[in-house]
């Protein structure tokens, strides 16, 4: 099989399609672009609202869009208050194992609890409507109560990836003008305590801002407290402070539910911000259609809630609909690679969502891991984070789905929210296509000018119309919004990806990867996604990153770093063959000038492969900002 086979396509069985959510797509999605206002009313209709909209969609300020304008809600209203009126209060919200094997549970009804105690604390603390507190913790159930608590008051949140350096995170914080931290005194990773309230003191010199930092004791390591600044969590539960009841703040629809910082190609990471109305509803409505959401299920978003994975289906959406989450705190290989594979088994998980950088870190380790669990409770998987190649979705679908589980394979941004192109259950699925695009979103694959390419080719991936999920500007600079993602097709008023992307002639979407990412060589476009498919086909190969270096007759050429499996080593010979591979399955266009053999690729947090860090370095330039980096 080709990397990208746009022929193969895997139906899905009678049985997924009879007990789908969502028995048909063509009709409704051809209705949700013809009426998008009715189409998200009626989703808004499932959620509960202090007070309903005057207007689905404001228009009147493009880009700045204002949906469910005059709805008053809170997105605590639908996570936590509402179930606690059903017999849902007494239903699992929260499954949770350490690293180390310790667990804890928490019923709806006691998520209300602990969300209320910290809400409390928060308060006592000075914390009111309209403040930023960062958070920096673990995969620990008091992250999610942190961020629950602080939108309950009418806080936002700034959640911020638990491995970022102490200048990243006073970036961070200062940025976002915090007083308030929250973090613990560590956590467990691969057997070792991660140190993070050492790191969050760090921060602290750095920050004007920071007055208060309250943290979690999870490991026991000795850390160094303030009087006056630092507090324990424990301790402050413990005050009369602390009381289990709070009411949960009444906000406008577009009041500021948190910041998220991301980083772009150039330029500082910026914050973006989301909102409490449009976000629940569509956060809730795509995890419930594209997950087929029943239930009893057992969810499981292995990302972390410090990226938009994480808050978007790892808490919100998933807590919006009642479902029952994992979350684990370690790594999917401690202390051997089938950890993930007995949590599975152990909580009869359903739905396993995670990304093709661990799929294919398991899949290195080979068959005999997953083989050895019953992990026959998977109904459905899911794909998020980057294009995944076809031998991963095959090694996917085929060794832990047992060939009956349909992939999810979603592709969206933090800048949207949520899936912006994903299949449903009753979707045919090709390997390496997220398919197509979710309801409400109409999308087109575009040249510089904004004119439509054929099928087939590859150009820029735009929206062309709002959706709830929108992020509704960047935090304290709405100049930067419109530039980074308005002004390239502000002609046509169009929300610019960023990312290259092409359409089959059946109407799936393949994304190719960052525009930055598109390597032109003697005038032909090759992506990176493509190139390290390809590579990914060859038995030597766990992984690679594919960049584009300067050359003086092909205007650029192709240079690849690859990560081979435990039984290969690297020699000339070796890279001489996987040329030959090259050349044998994309043909002599897409022959690498030189191929290189690493331990590992430099990645984000979020699991994506920083070729430019790769590309800057290979020139002898500037690392430039690392403050994503993956230690």
């Amino acid at each position: 099989m080709a990397a990208n086979d746009e022929k193969t396509l895997f139906t899905p069985s009678q049985e997924v399609v009879d007990q789908a959510n969502v028995k048909e797509y063509d009709q409704q999605y051809a209705f949700s672009l013809e009426q998008p206002e009715v189409f998200w009313a009626e989703q808004a209709a499932q959620l509960s609202w202090y007070r309903e909209w005057d207007k689905v969609l404001d228009k009147s300020n493009p880009p700045f869009f204002n949906w469910f304008q005059g709805g008053r809600t809170n997105i605590i209203l639908n996570a936590i208050d509402r179930h606690l009126l059903s017999a849902t209060r007494n239903k699992l919200a929260v499954i949770w194992e350490g690293e180390p094997g310790d667990t804890r549970t928490f019923s709806y009804h006691a998520l209300n609890r602990e969300v209320s105690q910290f809400a409390n604390i928060l308060k006592s603390m000075g914390v009111k409507k309209g403040d930023v507190v960062t958070i920096y913790m673990p995969q620990i159930p008091e992250q999610l109560f942190a961020m629950l608590a602080c939108a309950k008051i009418g806080a936002a949140h700034s959640v911020v990836y638990g491995g970022f350096s102490h200048e990243a995170l006073a970036d961070r914080i200062n940025d976002a003008n915090s007083r308030v931290v929250i973090t613990a005194d560590g956590g467990y990773r691969r057997g070792k305590v991660v140190e993070m309230k050492s790191v969050v003191n760090k921060a602290m010199e750095l920050s004007p801002t920071m007055e208060i930092c309250i943290t979690v004791k999870r490991t026991g390591i000795e850390v160094y407290m303030e009087n006056d600044r630092d507090y324990w969590y424990h301790d402050l539960k413990s005050l009369p402070i602390a009381s289990n009841k709070c009411e949960t703040e009444v906000m406008d629809s577009s009041d500021m539910l948190f910041l998220l910082y991301t980083s772009g190609s150039t330029g500082r990471p910026k914050a973006l911000v989301h909102t409490h109305g449009g976000y629940s509803v569509y956060t809730a409505t795509t995890h419930r259609m594209v997950f087929d959401i029943k239930p009893e299920d057992r969810y499981w978003c292995a990302a972390d809630p410090g990226w938009i994975t994480g808050h978007s289906y790892i808490v919100y959406g998933p807590l919006i609909n009642g479902s029952t989450i994992m979350l684990y705190e370690g790594a999917p290989n401690h202390p051997y690679p089938d950890r993930w594979w007995k949590i599975v088994e152990k909580y009869g998980i359903n739905i396993l969502y995670t990304s093709p950088t661990a799929i294919r870190g398991l899949m290195r380790f080979g068959d005999s891991w997953p083989n050895r669990n019953d992990i026959s409770s998977l109904r459905l998987l899911g794909s998020v984070g980057e294009p995944i190649n076809a031998e991963a979705w095959n090694w996917f679908h085929k060794v832990v789905g047992r060939g009956n589980c349909p992939i999810m394979d979603t592709w969206w941004q933090t800048e949207t929210g949520g899936f912006v192109i994903a299949p449903l259950p009753i979707t045919p699925l090709k390997p390496g296509s997220a398919t197509k695009p979710f309801f409400g979103n109409e999308l087109a694959i575009v040249d510089d000018a904004g004119n439509e390419v054929a099928a087939g080719e590859e150009g820029t991936l735009v929206i062309k119309t709002p959706w709830p999920g929108m992020a509704k500007s960047v935090f304290n600079d709405p100049q930067r919004f419109i530039s980074t993602y308005w002004e390239k097709y502000s002609k046509q008023g169009w929300y610019h990806t960023g990312d290259s992307a092409k359409k089959d002639e059946d109407g799936y979407y393949w994304i190719i990867g960052r525009n930055d990412d598109v390597i032109k060589v003697s005038g032909y476009r090759l992506g990176s996604a493509e190139i390290e498919g390809v590579m990914a086909r060859h038995p030597a190969i766990v992984e690679s990153a594919a960049i584009a270096l300067p050359h003086h007759l092909k205007g650029n050429a192709i240079h690849i770093t690859a990560v081979l499996r435990n039984n290969y080593k690297p020699s000339k010979e070796l890279e001489l063959e996987l040329m030959l591979h090259m050349e044998e399955h994309l043909g002599k266009i897409a022959r690498p000038e030189a191929i290189q053999f690493a331990e590992l690729l430099p990645k984000t947090r979020s699991g994506k492969i920083m070729r430019r860090l790769l590309k800057s370095r290979a020139m002898g330039l500037p690392d430039g900002d690392l403050s994503t980096m993956e230690e």
